[in-house]
C-alpha cells in the first residue's frame, strides 16, 4: 500500500497507472524480457525518487503503478522508464531486438493516469489484473519504504 513521502515542506502520496505498448504491438514479453523489466525498474527506485507498486506484463503491454513525488510529472517518469527499460532490454535480450526490426522497444504513445489513494488504488490493481488476456504480475510491493 501507499505510504504519504515526507520532504522538508511537504507531505505527498501521487500515484500513477501507466500503460506502455510494445512497438508494432509485438507480443516481445517473455520470461527474459519480464526478468530485465523488473530488475531496470527496481533498480530506477534506487537512483530516482519513484516506486513502483506494481508491475505487470500482457502479451503486448506493460502496466505500471508507480509513486513519485511532485516533481516529476507524468511525462518524466513516462520519459525516464521507456527510456531506461528500453535501452537495458536490448542490451540485455538481443533477440527482442530483432523481432523489432531492429527499431525502437516501445510505442510513441502511452497511457497515464493517476490513482486516487482512497479507494481507487485497489480498483486499478484488479483492472489491471483482468485487462488483459493474459496478464502476469512480475513484482508487487505492499512494504512501507522510506525514500
Amino acid at each position: 500500500m501507499s505510504e504519504y513521502i515526507h520532504k522538508s515542506h511537504n507531505e505527498t502520496v501521487l500515484l500513477y497507472h501507466l500503460v506502455f505498448p510494445a512497438k508494432y504491438r509485438r507480443a516481445v514479453f517473455d520470461e527474459a524480457v519480464d526478468g530485465v523489466l523488473r530488475d531496470v525498474c527496481l533498480d530506477l527506485e534506487r537512483r530516482y525518487q519513484l516506486k513502483f507498486m506494481e508491475i505487470g506484463t500482457d502479451k503486448d503491454h506493460v502496466h505500471f503503478l508507480v509513486q513519485s513525488v511532485p516533481a516529476y510529472s507524468g511525462t518524466k517518469l513516462v520519459t525516464l522508464i521507456k527510456s531506461i527499460t528500453a535501452r537495458e532490454v536490448f542490451r540485455l535480450c538481443p533477440h527482442v531486438k530483432k523481432q523489432l526490426w531492429g527499431g525502437e522497444f516501445w510505442t510513441d504513445g502511452y497511457f497515464v493516469s493517476t490513482v486516487g489513494r482512497h479507494g481507487d488504488e485497489d480498483t486499478i490493481r484488479d483492472y489491471v489484473k483482468k485487462h488483459g488476456d493474459v496478464y502476469q504480475q512480475l513484482y508487487e510491493d505492499r512494504q512501507l519504504a522510506l525514500f
